[in-house]
């Protein structure tokens, strides 16, 4: 641990950042340099560091363990086991890696492995981990055979499993933006909203969390409270073409896989398949471990719901995603995607055909003034009193639906159709919602009509119930929900509603409420706070003694033999091999190993501290 404070210590401040970020440890109750080198060399810390080793640095680092290393000696040890050349002669740039890495501690030419670490390494050779010689030894051959699969057809399995998912990701999308979701309190979304979105996406129940995940990740949903509702950015994700969206997901998808595995995948370029990249994968990182789990179960996992792997086989498109090529993927995975249209085919039974999918601002309107009946490459629109009553409540008016029709429409406007919007037009506000008077409290929301016959339905209407309807003359309903959630009751009930302001003026409502993205503010550096401390708690006078003293009692507590030069009356020095029992009151309490006595020393008389030599017995 001494050498590594030290090493803490001579590190320039971008140095010592950069190194801490390539680690994980705890940084509760780090004071000091002692401290900060104590958690680098806890169990943890060094576990998940081995883990994240492959094994050409693993076994620099296995071979750096021997207490008498140098650097000409890891290459000599490389060289006798018969690793390869390029292994030996990166073993120099590896020991570097590894010394950047904290793992180890370089001299000119010495190697000193911490035991925190050699103790978390060594025991496990043979055992869970490869010995030094099979670390050494050449990767094994890449045994690529004949590809009897047609790429071809690869090719279009992987647009249409990559065409499934961004639809259903946009149909997902537009079903919570009609009504959001629930959030359990013990997580999960609510098994009747599960249900709903899952047939609104024309997905199986079991598969939903993992759309729901991918749609979440891209922060195309937003949880608000207890409820999920599409984002901002999902509505202008969903304006955009089928290509467009995928690229979103797919870039997503890549930014969660760690960087070595994106590079190890990228840098293949023979066929792959799933089998042989796991081995390889496994192969050269054999100490593995959570990281790599995670990353494998994304990569080949979930790579198929994006197109990016079939059958389990990864595909050329998931290698130019992780290559960072987007545009070069998206053109392979697009190029067997339907061909969006703009025009549809009004049918005199009120049904709309589109013959593939529509572009995506034809769509969102048409899904304002009419409901989708069913999705697929030709989908199919239905028009109704209560859908027409629903766009008119948005703003839209009878000559203007008609116009946007008559625009999409390869077959004109079918006299049922066009009757229908009329109809429905003059019978929009027959029931009207507004808030109630203060008068009225615990009453919010009011509802009226001219005609009492259907103030007198509503009041009865089992489909009404949960409002708790109560009468308030013959041609008004009280109830005590506001006049929101009224008015979307009134027209999921199928009810010719408007809602209206205090003036009697209607409102355009529109059901669709998006939430606004997260704004993610910036994180605090944890790195950079970290050094802004140790640094405040190292200025000031008497920063030299007080690095010896803590040198000094970290050697006690570890009990650490050390080298201590000791300044002479006459200006002379002597070295004494000592074992620190305790600091206190600027003295030093040690045992002298050569003289076999104990010897207390001031701390202002010790010019020097070092490691004890590799040889000697620590006390």
């Amino acid at each position: 641990m001494l050498e590594l404070a030290g090493r803490l210590r001579e590190l320039p401040r971008d140095d010592l950042a950069a190194a801490l970020r390539s680690r994980e440890f705890d940084a509760t109750g780090v004071n000091d340099l002692f401290d900060l080198a104590e958690s680098l060399l806890a169990p943890d810390s060094v576990d998940r560091a081995i883990a994240r080793l492959d094994r050409p640095r693993l076994a620099v680092l296995v071979a750096a363990a021997d207490p008498t290393s140098t650097v000409d000696g890891v290459r000599r040890t490389l060289a006798e086991l018969g690793a390869p050349a390029s292994m030996v002669d990166a073993s120099a740039t590896l020991i570097d890696r590894l010394a950047e890495s904290l793992l180890l501690v370089r001299g000119d030419q010495h190697l000193h492995v911490p035991a925190g670490v050699a103790s978390r390494l060594l025991p496990r050779l043979g055992v869970d981990l490869p010995t030094l010689a099979e670390l050494a030894a050449p990767a094994p051959p890449v045994l690529v055979g004949d590809d009897p699969v047609d790429r071809s057809l690869l090719e279009r399995h992987s647009s249409d499993a990559a065409y499934a998912t961004v639809a259903a990701t946009a149909e997902l999308l537009a079903a919570l933006g009609a009504q959001p979701a629930r959030e359990l309190a013990k997580g999960g979304l609510a098994l009747p909203d599960s249900k709903r979105l899952a047939e609104a996406s024309g997905t199986p129940l079991e598969a939903l969390p993992g759309l729901f995940h991918r749609a979440d990740e891209a922060g195309l949903v937003v949880r608000d409270g207890a409820y999920w509702l599409e984002s901002d950015r999902g509505a202008a994700w969903s304006m955009e073409s089928a290509r467009g969206r995928w690229i979103v997901l797919a870039g997503c998808w890549r930014d969660r896989i760690p960087e070595t595995l994106r590079e190890l995948v990228a840098r293949r370029s023979d066929t792959l398949t799933s089998g042989a990249l796991r081995d390889d994968v496994r192969w050269l990182y054999p100490a593995g471990g959570a990281w790599l789990d995670d990353g494998l179960q994304r990569l080949l996992g979930e790579a198929e719901a994006l197109g990016l792997a079939v059958s389990g086989e990864p595909v050329e498109a998931g290698r130019l995603v992780l290559a960072g090529e987007l545009e070069r993927a998206a053109d392979l995975v697009a190029a067997h995607f339907p061909a969006q249209v703009d025009h549809v085919y009004l049918q005199h039974d009120l049904s709309i055909v589109a013959p593939g999918p529509l572009e995506p601002e034809l769509d969102a309107r048409l899904r304002g003034i009419a409901d989708v009946e069913a999705r697929d490459l030709a989908s199919t629109y239905r028009v109704s009193a209560a859908s027409v009553n629903r766009a008119l409540a948005a703003g839209e008016r009878a000559d203007s639906i008609l116009e946007f029709l008559s625009s999409i429409s390869l077959t004109g406007i079918p006299q049922p159709l066009a009757y229908l919007v009329s109809e429905a037009a003059e019978r929009f506000g027959a029931v009207r919602v507004t808030a109630a008077a203060e008068s009225e409290a615990p009453a919010q929301a009011s509802i009226r009509s001219d005609d009492a016959e259907l103030v007198g339905t509503l009041a009865v209407d089992q489909a009404l119930a949960s409002l708790a309807l109560r009468r308030a003359g013959p041609h008004r309903l009280l109830t005590r929900f506001t006049p929101d959630v009224v008015f979307w009751a009134l027209s999921d009930a199928k009810y010719p509603v408007a809602a209206e302001n205090a003036d009697g003026e209607i409102v355009r409502l529109q059901r669709h409420r998006l939430a606004p993205a997260p704004v993610v503010a910036p994180r605090a550096d944890p790195v950079a706070a970290l050094l802004d401390r140790l640094e405040a708690t190292q200025g000031g006078d008497g920063t030299e003694q007080a690095w010896l003293a803590r040198q000094l009692e970290a050697a006690a507590r570890s009990k650490e033999s050390l080298t201590v030069t000791v300044r002479m009356p006459g200006g002379d020095t002597a070295d004494y091999l000592l074992a620190p029992a305790s600091v206190a009151n600027g003295r030093l309490r040690a045992r002298d190993h050569k003289a076999d006595i104990e010897r207390t020393l001031p701390l202002s008389a010790i010019a020097a501290v070092a490691p004890a030599p590799a040889a000697t017995p620590e006390g």
